[in-house]
């Protein structure tokens, strides 16, 4: 009986860990949406060379760099989770999680040295250095959110759909997300649309809404395996 209660007393104890894992996760995919979005909108005025922007952009460096954090700690918190399905796929998605951030981080470095080349600036207005350091910017925001963020959902999409950790039809978001992403920034590159623009918001929508769609269910039910998932 002893054993029986000892057992089930373990049992119960992976399982709260395992909740609070999957809570964790869900809120991370959830800063990394607010961060994201709060970055982009305080520094975009700096990078179109408006004035008085700086503050504003430092600011939005500050909320980047939660969201650096936020993106790591995505991989590392999912990673003993998911590996039990595929450990190579799981090292590959923790591995280009944190890339991702790496990228992000570079563009981070590029708007605070263009916010000091602009306070040191004789005269105002745009200048080779300053030029240098948008487009630095904006490789990193194309390479970094997008293309390897293309890679990452799939990578974790596919895991979560072979494991059936949350419903199958969040992970076929993630499943068409990743690669629509990853086409969109190709197109981009090649000149097609610009990367702000009506087509770039839409292909970018579906890993949105996988991302919010796993926070959610991570936070609200945590992993859940259903049936025929073995």
């Amino acid at each position: 009986m002893s054993t029986d209660a000892g057992a089930a007393a373990h049992a119960g104890t992976a399982v709260n860990a395992e909740r609070r894992t999957a809570v964790v996760a869900g809120v991370l995919f959830l800063v990394t949406e607010v961060a994201a979005i709060a970055g982009a909108a305080l520094y975009r005025p700096l990078l179109g060379g408006g004035p008085g922007a700086d503050n504003r952009a430092l600011i939005g460096a500050l909320c980047e760099l939660v969201l650096v954090a936020a993106v790591a700690g995505t991989g590392v918190t999912l990673f003993p989770v998911v590996k039990r399905w595929g450990e190579g796929l799981a090292l590959g998605y923790l591995c280009a999680r944190l890339l991702e951030a790496a990228v992000i981080l570079l563009g981070i470095v590029a708007v605070l040295a263009l916010t000091t080349v602009r306070r040191e600036a004789a005269q105002p207005g745009a200048t080779a250095a300053d030029a240098a350091l948008v487009a630095v910017h904006d490789w990193t925001f194309l390479v970094g959110p997008n293309i390897i963020l293309g890679l990452n959902t799939a990578l974790l999409a596919w895991l979560m759909y072979r494991s059936r950790l949350v419903p199958r039809p969040i992970a076929v978001l993630g499943l068409v997300g990743g690669p629509l992403i990853c086409a969109s920034a190709a197109a981009v590159m090649f000149g097609l649309y610009a990367q702000l623009s009506v087509p770039g918001s839409l292909a970018a929508l579906p890993v949105f809404a996988w991302e919010v769609a796993l926070a959610v269910r991570l936070i609200v039910r945590g992993f859940g395996r259903t049936r025929g998932s073995d």
